[in-house]
């Protein structure tokens, strides 16, 4: 794994803009393609390999959690429980999700996982691509994303109620809606009919007990990018348990165990000194070296490491009333004071390439820039 300096191309602003990446640049830069990433096919060949065993494993903690009814660990509320055990027991399906994965001499370690409203996919799977056939199209990438979400959404049609697949997000998120019309675009070019719906747009009918679109139209599948977390905790969310339609929601119910930090120690607790996991608890326990998460958190806020019991570098935020995890601390690999973090994609229960957010600090934030790729 290289770090290599490139100058970036003539008018590369217009460039991405073409494609549809309206925020590269806000007050920072985001996309970054002064620099790129270099990794051997040996390198890609273990990124690949790893993330395949950990998705089996994390399928394999949801199932452990539901089996022990751990539930409160997650500060899951009872009362969505029944719900996410039988999307859990119906096999409802799952597009999408990204393991956060530190890569340092040879060793992998899962950090992290987004896996119910992961963002970055279409620089990874589009943005960088394109970079890639204007910087050197003879070369490759690990990046199948596009292919495989189209597949996948072919594959998803069957499960489908009958009726349209709506797509939503909030409204005042351009990196949101740019995530979900990529989405919404690989659905249409499946042959799934779809719509826009913002999130604040989605209402109830009392007289069905179903959910509608700003149209009065019912909603019978949705592909929704907003935590379930803050679904649950608005009045609004208790209707997910009323809904006499069963509408299908992807992501499922059951990623909220997935999408929780609490997952971590789980994983720690069921594969004890796995190569590619870190030791983490609920407390301190034996933890000299360290980083403090809460369970329940976005873009890297309110997380803190130690190194020898004291404070190396912390984020602000608004995260941690539930509760927090405690895992033993793998600095980022350093380039000059650049820390890379691989963001590892499972589209349709398989990998399917990586994104690289780069930060000048230990912990990746919403400040990290997105770098491009390629094996080489």
């Amino acid at each position: 794994m290289e770090r290599i300096k490139i100058s970036t191309r003539n008018n590369w602003q217009a460039a991405v803009e073409n494609l549809g990446f309206g925020f590269h640049s806000t007050d920072v830069p985001y996309w970054d393609e002064s620099v790129y990433y270099k990794f051997s096919e040996r390198e890609i060949n273990k990124i690949e390999k790893a993330t395949a065993e950990l998705w089996d494993m994390c399928l394999n903690a949801v199932q452990y959690v539901i089996d022990k009814k751990l539930y409160a660990k997650f500060h899951i509320p009872e009362w969505i429980i029944p719900d996410l055990e039988k999307s859990w027991d119906n096999d409802l399906p799952s597009i999408y999700g990204r393991l956060d994965l530190a890569y340092k001499n040879g060793e992998i370690k899962l950090l992290e996982f987004n896996a119910d409203t992961p963002t970055s996919l279409y620089e990874a799977g589009i943005v960088q691509w394109f970079w890639l056939q204007d910087f050197d199209k003879e070369k490759d990438q690990f990046n199948s994303i596009h292919e495989k979400l189209i597949a996948y959404w072919s594959e998803l049609k069957k499960h489908l109620h009958q009726g349209k697949l709506h797509f939503t997000c909030i409204k005042d998120s351009l990196e949101d809606l740019t995530t979900v019309e990529y989405l919404r675009d690989c659905a249409i070019q499946a042959g799934i009919e779809t719509k826009l719906v913002f999130i604040d747009d989605i209402g109830w009918d009392f007289n069905g007990q179903f959910f509608v679109d700003a149209d009065d139209e019912q909603i019978r599948n949705i592909f929704k990018l907003y935590p379930y977390e803050w679904l649950l905790n608005e009045d609004f969310g208790k209707n997910l348990t009323v809904d006499l339609t069963n509408t299908l929601w992807i992501e499922p119910l059951w990623k909220m165990i997935l999408s929780n930090k609490a997952i971590l120690p789980i994983l720690w607790e069921i594969y004890p000194h796995h190569p590619y996991l870190l030791k983490t608890y609920f407390d301190k326990g034996d933890l000299v070296d360290y980083a403090k998460k809460p369970i329940l958190s976005r873009e890297g806020s309110n997380i803190e490491l130690f190194k020898d019991g004291r404070s190396l570098e912390k984020t602000d935020g608004e995260y941690g009333e539930e509760g927090f995890i405690y895992q033993d601390l793998f600095e980022l690999p350093d380039f000059d004071g650049n820390y890379p973090l691989i963001g590892s994609w499972i589209i349709g229960q398989m990998p399917a390439g990586i994104g690289v957010r780069e930060a000048n600090r230990l912990i990746t934030d919403n400040k990290s820039r997105f770098v491009p790729h390629l094996i080489g």
